[in-house]
């Protein structure tokens, strides 16, 4: 009951501290500033330095053109993002109501509880729920892709212009400007899913009870909602993509990636939590052990937080050299701390036995 308790608060509260860690970096990048006024002589941008003024008639030229330029890009990349969502729009709301078409039909829309499939002696909600719930998780998944892609692409082009004008000043500056960008994209994509993702399964539960399979059969759909919306993010185009070049390049890359990321995330945590569902973690009621995707990635969260900050506050880059041992030192940084990580939640999350099924064989699994 205790762990199950410490579970239920750990996960929402790592989620928090992503997304909190994600806005002091836009905080922190947002010091160079964009200002924009309009005067007689039409519209004009000027950036400006919160803690110093740019000198020199050159320097103000190109702040005011680079300004313009993100601008343009920004816009661009908007519009084309929007146009785009009106099809995705069409697009969930067919593809949602195939779901439930296709998954209430299965027992003929009935409504009556059954034995379920894998855990003989306890009874599953009936097929009609399962469509209602699998179309709602799939609605939730595609919305948080979109959202990712979005968020993805605002980020990208606030930040362009500031990069550039930092990259002045020197490479060290540029790399931290655009370091902490991509954080506030990645802490949110992966804080705004894991977020969503529980507070589902929460809310499912309070129908499903303890039919874990059936909960966790309806939670899947999530995965397929992030990586439909993924699909469309990278392949968009067409006519309107050679007319937008700029803007919907951008699109795919960064918000296509933003969705696509989201995608796989979600996919992976929900087959998990699906294999937990149907193994003797959901026939002894052990949701600290089925939660164990979700632990992880909240861990992952506390800890990718940690390395960050040898790169933006322990490190600083002088040259361009530094650069790749710096990335570098990222990767084995995280990859001691999540080893470490997931050994020790590997240990108290599972139980020391634990029985898995392989397609109908049972395999004993000792912790």
């Amino acid at each position: 009951a205790s762990s199950e308790a410490l579970t239920q608060v750990l996960i929402p509260v790592a989620a928090l501290v992503g997304i909190g860690f994600a806005l002091l970096q836009w905080l922190l990048f947002s010091r160079v500033k964009v200002s924009s006024h309009d005067s007689s002589k039409g519209y004009k941008v000027k950036l400006i330095e919160a803690d110093e003024e740019e000198e020199g008639i050159d320097n103000i030229e190109v702040s005011i053109k680079c300004a313009e330029i993100q601008h343009a890009i920004s816009l661009g990349a908007t519009f084309f993002l929007f146009t785009e969502y009106k099809y995705l729009g069409i697009f969930m709301g067919v593809f949602g109501v195939i779901i439930f078409l296709f998954l209430g039909s299965v027992k003929g829309f009935s409504t009556k509880s059954e034995p379920c499939i894998y855990n003989q002696g306890n009874t599953c909600k009936p097929a009609l729920a399962n469509a209602v719930f699998s179309t709602i998780a799939f609605l939730l998944g595609a919305l948080t892709s979109v959202l990712s892609g979005f968020l993805g692409m605002k980020i990208a082009t606030y930040a362009n212009a500031r990069t550039t004008l930092e990259a002045r000043k020197g490479v060290g500056k540029a790399f931290i400007i655009a370091f902490r960008s991509g954080a506030v994209m990645g802490f949110l994509l992966a804080a705004n899913g894991l977020l969503v993702l529980y507070v589902s399964i929460y809310l499912f539960k309070l129908y499903y009870g303890d039919d874990w399979e059936g909960l966790y059969e309806s939670i899947t759909s999530y995965g397929l909602g992030g990586s439909s919306m993924a699909l469309f993010g990278r392949v968009g185009g067409g006519i309107y993509t050679k007319v937008a070049d700029v803007g919907a390049d951008l699109v795919g890359h960064i918000s296509g990636m933003g969705s696509d990321l989201f995608g796989s995330y979600a996919e992976s945590s929900c087959a998990a939590l699906f294999v937990a569902s149907i193994s003797s973690f959901g026939i002894n009621h052990d949701f600290t052990a089925m939660s164990y995707p979700l632990i992880i990635s909240s861990m992952g969260i506390v800890l990718c937080l940690i390395t960050t900050l040898f790169a933006t506050d322990m490190f600083e880059i002088k040259n361009v050299r530094e650069i790749e041992p710096s990335l570098k030192r990222q990767l084995l940084i995280s990859t001691i701390l999540m080893t470490a990580g997931i050994a020790i939640v590997s240990f108290f999350a599972w139980p020391s036995e634990f029985t898995l099924f392989d397609f109908g064989a049972l395999k004993e699994v000792k912790n």
